[in-house]
């Protein structure tokens, strides 16, 4: 770049650096290869900028193999001239994972811990959400295709419970995930 600008090479360090410029570092991309994506991807964004009239719209995902650890004595507290401390070493108390909806309109969330990963859990979190919500709004859970959000027994509660319409945003490339930690599946 030096030889064909006809600049030094430290010009070019210092001309990338204020511009924030990075040639060396490159990320990767993957199209998906959904005959439907940019359909069910307009779907959900209109779904998230337009609700139906009366209706709740969740964004749900899960975040697994959480680790739940406790450090071994209490941190002193801040004071001034000294920043909050604590010790180095922790307890480990095994994993969790975290369930979450968030509500597209407000912005709150539903949360809950549970300690495994399965379409029960899941039905419990939908259990939830169901008693968490006016009993009179339609609901709409945006999800990723994760198996167990389609699991059979996952399918039969929602027909008999119908203000739940769900919407599966489309996968990922094989092997990739979205930047918002939908997985493909």
């Amino acid at each position: 770049m030096a030889k064909a600008a006809g600049i030094s090479e430290s010009s070019v360090g210092r001309i990338w650096a204020a511009h924030g410029l990075k040639p060396h570092r490159v990320k990767t991309f993957k199209v998906s290869n959904d005959k439907r994506f940019e359909e069910k991807l307009r779907g959900i964004v209109w779904l998230c900028q337009s609700p139906p009239e009366h209706a709740l719209v969740f964004a749900c995902d899960e975040k697994s193999q959480i680790q739940a650890l406790d450090r071994t004595q209490p941190g002193l507290p801040m004071k001034k001239g000294r920043c909050g401390t604590m010790t180095h070493d922790y307890k480990r108390n095994g994993t969790t994972t975290l369930f979450a909806a968030m509500n597209t309109l407000d912005g709150t969330v539903i949360g809950r811990c549970m300690s495994k990963h399965r379409h029960q859990e899941w039905l419990a979190f939908l259990r939830q959400i169901d008693r968490e919500t006016p009993a009179d709004k339609p609901l709409h859970v945006i999800c990723d295709n994760y198996a167990t959000h389609k699991h059979a027994k996952v399918q039969a509660w929602q027909r008999r419970n119908p203000r739940f319409t769900f919407h599966f945003t489309p996968p990922a490339p094989h092997g990739s995930t979205w930047s918002n930690g939908f997985s493909a599946t």
